[in-house]
């Protein structure tokens, strides 16, 4: 099975760069997406053989996931059943027969970390579902986690320490994540690759010099190691500021 994670930063725009060559070429299994910033029903897209999903924040133009699968799931989860967490459009759960599929878009923290202490609060809720959903069946979790883990998965470490995305909070809440079941799977195939990146600023010129971060992920649960296949990153699609991942696992 080839699964797709791709933050879109804005699924309109990108359908204007290419998203649908992609989208028909690499032909994934399920193809999910983040931060499409945008409403149901404002893009009329055309998917043959795709079921289609959405949850659209309540503010018009932000945030928001859908994922397009060629297997139609047996249940359809929206958000984690929490008020507080669920006016933004972040969460999609889909139930397979065998596994838990979780696309997320976890917030930002954002410039002088004005919103951690509320994405603190959402790696607990967050963290919380998905182990409560593996004591039924395995999980696989993707989307845009916002926050490089290791040293390893950003170009500049020592300059970011407290900026968002690489503060000790955020990386000890990822290590809680995987330490409660889960494995990173671009570093379970390539522990110590470096010069690895999903995510590039706009400015400087970033992603031609390869300047970037490591922040969109493919996490599965421990009981699925022995089903893992293959890892990638698709840096050579453009037309969002982060690329695509991508995961192969037999399931």
């Amino acid at each position: 099975m080839k699964l797709i994670s791709w933050n879109v930063n804005g699924l309109r725009a990108v359908m204007n760069k290419g998203y649908m060559d992609f989208f028909q070429d690499i032909d994934a299994d399920i193809f999910a997406v983040q931060e499409t910033k945008m409403q149901e029903g404002q893009l009329e897209l055309e998917l043959a053989g795709y079921e289609q999903y959405w949850n659209s924040a309540q503010k018009k133009g932000y945030s928001g996931t859908a994922i397009f699968t060629k297997h139609k799931p047996r249940a359809v989860l929206y958000g984690l059943d929490m008020e507080e967490h669920d006016q933004e459009g972040r969460l999609i759960t889909l139930e397979f027969d065998s596994f838990f599929l979780s696309n997320v878009y976890t917030p930002n923290s954002q410039r002088g970390l004005a919103r951690l202490d509320y994405r603190m609060k959402w790696d607990d809720a967050f963290r919380q579902f998905v182990s409560d959903l593996s004591g039924q069946k395995p999980v696989i979790i993707c989307g845009d986690l916002n926050v490089a883990h290791t040293e390893i998965d950003l170009k500049n470490p020592a300059t970011n320490r407290k900026n968002a995305g690489f503060t000790d909070e955020e990386r000890a809440k990822f290590s809680e994540l995987l330490e409660s079941g889960f494995i990173d799977t671009y570093r379970h195939f390539y522990p110590d690759k470096t010069d690895a990146y999903t995510w590039w600023s706009y400015f400087s010129n970033a992603r031609a010099r390869n300047i970037g971060w490591r922040i969109d992920y493919f996490l599965v649960s421990e009981a699925l190691e022995g089903k893992l296949t293959e890892a990638r990153i698709h840096d050579q699609v453009l037309g969002s500021d982060h690329c695509p991942v991508e995961l192969e696992i037999e399931c």
